[in-house]
């Protein structure tokens, strides 16, 4: 009895162990760009925004975090944000839906991001709905651009500025396993 107790307590130690072991593994990594919705004299054309290159800097940002490209297990966007920085008093009630697709040289680009029938009721920022795909081959690169489809259901008279702020997952190989 005092065997299967000790071996129960064992095992579940470890697994417990092997848990927060893999928490250290895993980290966060946050990249903000910046984008412009041009003033328009259409409605219900869609439309689309590049961004300029983003440095991923993901040698560095793995270091930081006791890992390297060859050891990660996967990497996939959490949280995408827009905010609206001006013109100040608006909000996304011109957007009737967006999309957002990641490229990088040599890779197919790949749909990470999407809000459709945006409400009238919206405010100065706009949270997005996430793929969740596998998306590490893009972060690994130097760079990578988002592009940006969207479809207005206004008439914009003025340009809108838009910071884009995402938060990566990543998780990496336990002790190089």
């Amino acid at each position: 009895m005092k065997t299967t107790t000790f071996i129960l307590i064992s095992l579940l130690t470890i697994f417990m162990g092997c848990d927060t072991v893999e928490k250290l593994t895993q980290f966060n990594m946050n990249y903000d760009e910046s984008v412009v919705i041009p003033s328009n004299t259409v409605i219900d054309l869609p439309f689309q925004i590049s961004t300029p290159e983003v440095e991923t800097n993901s040698e560095s940002k793995f270091a930081i975090n006791n890992t390297r490209k060859d050891m990660i297990e996967k990497i996939i966007l959490i949280k995408m944000s827009l905010t609206l920085t001006s013109p100040d008093g608006e909000d996304f009630s011109f957007l009737e839906s967006i999309n957002i697709y990641i490229h990088a040289e040599g890779l197919d680009e790949v749909k990470i991001a999407w809000k459709d029938e945006i409400s009238s009721n919206t405010e100065d920022v706009l949270d997005l709905e996430t793929t969740g795909t596998d998306i590490q081959e893009y972060i690994k690169k130097d760079k990578f651009s988002l592009r940006i489809h969207t479809t207005t259901d206004e008439v914009l008279t003025n340009d809108h500025h838009i910071d884009v702020k995402s938060t990566y997952f990543v998780d990496a190989k336990i002790l190089g396993l």
